[in-house]
């Protein structure tokens, strides 16, 4: 194992299933197993995988402080019913990213998950802006994705069936209280579970044990999110990007825009008005280069062969073991025809590529 990194509750578990560690987000954590990357991405395409993403922040956040949590993120907090969960962001007063977010409503106080990666950045706007919230210590997170995964939980907790998209519910396995999402990163349907971390290892063992799931590690995490067309902080977000330009406008509340009943009132409200209005200086796309080298974050991109202007860079790409090619998310001048050629420069020479519409591989969401 990778050492002066903190280890996961189930690190003892992911090194007996012959998990290889590398540094992620100051963790030390299981890149793949030994069936490899393209064989787990498959897997989780086909059946259903096992991934721990206890990596992520977990907080419990009291329930009168949605108020104070909508003058930091552009989404309805208030409003968001018990029972269900929303996708969101932290903004800046330039109206960059400082984060996304999942948040869920409980009966007695909302959970937001936070990436690993940003919890400092979080925590001090949590600090800053709100009150009583508590970051959880004592839980670890799964997440079971793929089309299997229902069928396989349901032998473990059978209620899950009735839970669609972004449902939560609180359910018990032996004696311990569950938090269960259905949601996830991948593009599957899949269910994200906090578990105690007493029971963590027994619950995760359960779920191995049926034929049809396997562990998987963040190499195919990586290449199935990227599939789904789904962002990933410090790579296709940050703090110099707005959600507009991110392509995650959808994710703005509809009482939070400018024509909206909560309009403004959060961080860099005026700067993502303009966004919305069609001011942005740059757009996410999606891009298939030809051939089969991928082409990963921070090439440069240009509308020609020979042209000198950069019209932006990649911020995530690799192969598609779905597709089987590559594919690329990038950022470029929000000018930019959707059916410009774009070339990518790659170790001095340029590569053809075209423009694609996220995300480059269906998803298969339970709504």
């Amino acid at each position: 194992m990778t050492t002066g990194l903190l280890e996961l509750p189930l690190n003892g578990l992911h090194a007996e299933l012959g998990g290889k560690f590398v540094p992620f987000a100051g963790y030390s954590m299981p890149v793949q197993y030994a069936a490899g990357v393209m064989a787990e991405h498959l897997w989780t395409r086909e059946k259903a995988g096992l991934f721990d993403v206890s990596h992520m922040g977990q907080v419990r956040l009291p329930l009168d402080q949605a108020s104070a949590l909508e003058r930091i993120a552009p989404i309805e907090v208030a409003g968001l019913a018990e029972g269900r969960q929303r996708y969101g962001f932290l903004t800046n007063e330039a109206g960059g990213l400082v984060d996304d977010f999942m948040i869920a409503r409980y009966a007695d106080c909302f959970v937001i998950v936070i990436n690993a990666a940003r919890r400092a950045e979080d925590l001090a706007l949590f600090e800053k802006h709100l009150t009583g919230f508590e970051v959880i210590t004592d839980r670890a997170l799964l997440a079971l994705q793929g089309p299997l995964a229902e069928s396989a939980l349901a032998r473990l907790l059978t209620d899950v069936a009735t839970l669609r998209f972004m449902d939560v519910r609180r359910l018990t396995w032996q004696g311990s209280e569950l938090w269960l999402s259905r949601s996830g990163y991948t593009g599957e349907d899949g269910f994200e579970i906090s578990v105690p971390v007493a029971v963590c290892d027994a619950f995760a063992r359960a779920l191995l044990a049926m034929d049809e799931v396997a562990p998987i590690g963040l190499g195919a995490r990586d290449s199935l999110r990227m599939e789904a067309g789904l962002p990933l902080y410090g790579n296709d977000l940050s703090e110099t990007i707005s959600p507009v330009e991110a392509g995650l406008s959808w994710g703005i509340s509809k009482s939070r825009r400018p024509d909206g009943a909560k309009a403004g009132g959060y961080l860099g409200a005026e700067v993502i008005a303009s966004h919305l209005a069609g001011e942005a200086a740059r757009k996410r796309i999606g891009l298939v280069p030809e051939g089969r080298a991928p082409m990963r974050g921070g090439v440069p991109l240009f509308l020609s062969e020979t042209s000198q202007t950069q019209i932006g860079e990649i911020t995530s790409g690799g192969f598609s073991p779905s597709l089987g090619h590559p594919i690329a998310m990038a950022l470029v001048q929000s000018d930019t025809d959707a059916d410009a050629p774009i070339w990518g420069e790659l170790r001095g020479k340029r590569h053809p590529m075209r423009q694609v519409d996220l995300p480059f591989f269906k998803t298969s969401y339970k709504r």
